[in-house]
């Protein structure tokens, strides 16, 4: 078994398996009805129904056959957001409908990382990397009006809006180690919402308003590796009450992209098992 597709109840505290397979699949996105995930796999991009024996349904992208971990659907589900590397050789933000077709370009300057929706769904935010510097953009979907909110402060990747549009997550290692912080849209009121002896990645708000998800490498590892032991932690939207949920054999593709529920009850993830040598 490589990939173990699950979901997490913060209620009862308690994990399901969803699907199980010997091929590498990333980055579980939930569907606004709640029936089923988005994942990647091998550069093509699938729905997983949340039924009792879930078959994958591949989505029609045309060209875009080079798809990465960064993916997710519009705040009304019309939209899908997808990066690929089919037509620059490097990660592109483009935007299709949520049930297939052919992508339209949205970013020109690349690359370009997506990672979240604006509650209005007229803006996506990325992690954009020019001149060998990561940095948090903002950008209307139909390509115009690109924002840079932050300016080089070390490393600064994982932007997610929260739900009421007031913030934008994000992780930094402008203090050392990499951490949470938020941003107002407008690239105003920067705040440090982590701090603590681990290396904080992705950060995810619920669309509840109430909590943030996030996965939490030892300290000493650099950037977010795939097959690493890491943990599951929570906390409030203002960086109280951290806690870790569970620990997992994880890292790069559990939670890359918006994973919580359209409820804010659960969230989806992928557990990994080790390579065979």
């Amino acid at each position: 078994m490589r990939s173990s597709v699950e979901i997490y109840n913060i209620e009862t505290r308690q994990s399901r398996i969803v699907w199980q397979t010997e091929r590498l699949v990333e980055a579980p996105n939930w569907s606004r009805d709640g029936a089923f995930l988005i994942i990647n796999d091998d550069g093509l991009m699938y729905k997983l129904p949340l039924t009792d024996d879930p078959v994958p349904e591949k989505i029609e992208t045309g060209f875009a056959s080079r798809c990465n971990n960064d993916h997710g659907l519009s705040p009304d589900g019309a939209w899908l957001a997808i990066c690929d590397k089919v037509q620059h050789g490097k990660s592109c933000i483009y935007i299709l409908p949520a049930a297939g077709g052919e992508p339209r370009q949205v970013t020109e300057n690349l690359p370009s990382y997506w990672h979240g929706w604006s509650p209005d769904g007229e803006r996506v935010c990325y992690c954009g990397i020019r001149d060998q510097v990561f940095d948090i953009y903002t950008i209307n979907v139909d390509g115009s009006d690109e924002q840079r909110l932050t300016h080089g402060e070390g490393r600064n990747d994982g932007p997610d809006w929260s739900s009421d549009g007031q913030w934008i997550y994000f992780n930094s290692s402008r203090s050392g180690t990499m951490q949470i912080w938020r941003i107002r849209p407008d690239g105003s009121d920067v705040e440090r919402l982590t701090d603590d002896g681990y290396g904080d990645w992705f950060p995810h708000p619920c669309p509840n308003n109430r909590k943030v998800l996030f996965i939490s490498y030892d300290a000493d590892v650099f950037d977010h590796p795939r097959d690493l032991n890491v943990r599951m932690r929570m906390m409030d939207m203002d960086g109280g009450n951290v806690e870790t949920l569970f620990d997992l054999f994880g890292g790069q593709g559990s939670i890359n992209v918006p994973n919580w529920s359209p409820s804010g009850q659960e969230f989806a993830y992928v557990r990994y098992f080790p390579v065979a040598q």
